[in-house]
């Protein structure tokens, strides 16, 4: 299977994806409505009601298996990238289901139950294991970047923009920096462990094209310094 992406062009037009499938390859598509070129035989691709959970997780009723020898190009909306993954039989990441593009035929989903305190922050239940041999494919606003953790130097990152981390690595959600700094961000996780965690980095960009816009000072400064100041001054 071979996976061509191109790159995101100038003028707002999303990222192309382009995907080349050989004999006995096989790839499911949780997002089917990208799809929108095709070359190959009609009886290639075969539309299936997703289960109980896919349909909870993604909010979506189909998915498609597609299967080779064949051709097919997905669009993807401006600001959005994808993410090409090679599982191995030792991979122990933990992935936010709503990412999932694709997965290749090898590869089989594990769910993992959060802590309560942890579903009541991310607003997220349970995470998914990938495990097996094969590809998936990640959904990300902007550009994937990946750190190392140690066991005990802890790394920081916005909750919200966490794609995928070690099952073994230990987490705590909190704030850093002074009193003013921890008022004015996200819940971070507070991450040590082994291994390496992926994450998004362009979900915060809406806010920084807020902030770009011609706003007056005095209009700018109260949404900082007045608590909720960004929901109650518009």
């Amino acid at each position: 299977m071979h996976i061509h992406l191109n790159n995101t062009e100038a003028g707002g037009a999303g990222q192309v994806v382009t995907f080349s499938l050989i004999q006995d390859d096989r790839l499911h598509i949780l997002h089917p409505q990208q799809i929108v070129a095709f070359r190959g035989p009609s009886s290639s691709r075969n539309d299936k009601f997703m289960n109980i959970t896919g349909i909870y997780r993604k909010k979506k009723l189909i998915k498609s298996e597609i299967t080779g020898p064949c051709q097919f190009v997905a669009a993807l909306p401006p600001g959005f990238t994808m993410k090409e993954v090679e599982l191995s039989e030792n991979s122990d990441l933990l992935y936010d289901f709503r990412h999932l593009f694709f997965y290749s035929d090898g590869v089989t989903m594990h769910t993992k139950i959060q802590k309560i305190k942890n579903m009541l922050i991310t607003r997220d239940a349970v995470k998914m294991k990938f495990s097996g041999k094969g590809k998936i494919g990640l959904l990300t606003q902007g550009q994937v970047c990946q750190q190392e953790l140690h066991p005990t130097a802890p790394l920081y990152v916005d909750a919200g923009s966490i794609i995928a981390y070690p099952e073994n690595a230990q987490l705590e959600l909190t704030v850093y920096g002074n009193h003013l700094a921890s008022q004015h961000m996200n819940y971070h996780w507070k991450m040590t462990g082994h291994g390496s965690v992926l994450f998004q980095a362009g979900r915060e960009n809406h806010r920084l094209q807020q902030d770009m816009n011609d706003e007056g000072l005095f209009k700018r400064i109260l949404k900082e310094v007045i608590p909720f100041g960004n929901v109650l001054i518009k």
